[in-house]
């Protein structure tokens, strides 16, 4: 693997497998009563976020505290940065601390690669922007496989807001990467003009896409990125593209329900859809935390595994 993990893009199959095997490893210690490994004793994890994400930053740290980790939060909000401190100022306090890895989430697209060329750590990509989020493409293929094995020729619909969502892209990249065949249903004003180029198909018929799928990808609608009209209304978006009970009932019976959350309920997800068997929605978070740990083991190159997990 390479030093950081800033895109789908970097990983290689081989890589992305690597990452895949190694998480399928580690997802045996959640099984035990001590879940905690001395792989990465010694090291230091920074969780840099400049937006708000409960969710992805508690996986972070829980992934680099069941390694032995020693992790710092650093928030945004009542920091320096708040204070008109750059990115490069605090990269550099980050390397002066000694960080091993720096997990960075950020609105603005790139922030990443740039804060890679200040340190001489390891930086993860934890979403930028409209950008990129490559962890969680990795816990979704990895949930994926868990359900329905190899993805090779799996036929994966992802539907939604697919302009805002840095979700999309970086599963798009992998799964294209893993063999697997993407098709991205959305209204038109809600695709990138860039889409043409994706590994990918694209259709604007759910309906008719739904019984030969192996995975629906529900995808959040992101109105706090949306500064104009992009859909008449919310009835409207979700009598189109919305998954309700009448639209999972055309699916095959071994087709799974994903969604990377939080979800909007009853409008591109029904609540019975949600916490019905197929949805794997639940099972997305405890894997995030093991594919989290996957990542952060091999990018710190961590002690063997070996004769840590049995």
């Amino acid at each position: 693997m390479k030093r950081h993990l800033i895109s789908a893009a970097d990983l290689s199959r081989d890589d992305a497998l690597l990452i895949l095997d190694t998480a399928d490893e580690l997802a045996k210690i959640s099984e035990r009563s001590i879940k905690k490994l001395p792989t990465l004793r010694g090291r230091t994890v920074v969780n840099l976020f400049f937006e708000d994400s409960t969710r992805t930053r508690i996986s972070f740290e829980a992934a680099a505290k069941r390694l032995s980790a020693d992790v710092i939060n650093f928030s945004a909000k009542g920091s320096s940065v708040s204070k008109g401190e750059s990115l490069k100022d605090t990269a550099l306090t980050l390397e002066a601390m000694g960080a091993d890895a720096v997990v960075i989430r950020h609105s603005a697209s790139g922030a990443p690669h740039r804060l890679a060329a200040w340190v001489r750590g390891s930086v993860v990509n934890a979403g930028d922007g409209t950008h990129e989020h490559p962890t969680q493409a990795l816990l979704d293929a990895f949930t994926m496989r868990r359900r329905l094995g190899a993805l090779d020729g799996r036929k994966v619909t992802i539907v939604g807001d697919v302009l805002h969502s840095r979700v999309a892209r970086s599963n798009v990249l992998l799964l294209a990467t893993l063999g697997a065949e993407v098709t991205l249903v959305a209204p038109p004003t809600l695709l990138p003009v860039t889409v043409a180029s994706w590994p990918c198909e694209v259709s604007y018929d759910l309906d008719a896409l739904l019984p030969k799928s192996d995975v629906v990808m529900m995808l959040r609608v992101q109105r706090e990125r949306m500064n104009a009209a992009f859909f008449p209304t919310e009835r409207e978006y979700s009598r189109r593209y919305g998954l309700d009970c009448d639209r999972v009932a055309k699916l095959h019976d071994d087709a799974i329900v994903m969604h990377p959350g939080p979800m909007n309920r009853g409008m591109e997800i029904a609540a019975e859809v949600a916490d019905s068997p197929r949805s794997t929605i639940v099972e997305q978070v405890a894997n995030g935390v093991t594919t989290r740990m996957a990542v952060l083991y091999l990018l710190l190159g961590g002690a063997d595994l070996g004769g840590e997990i049995q």
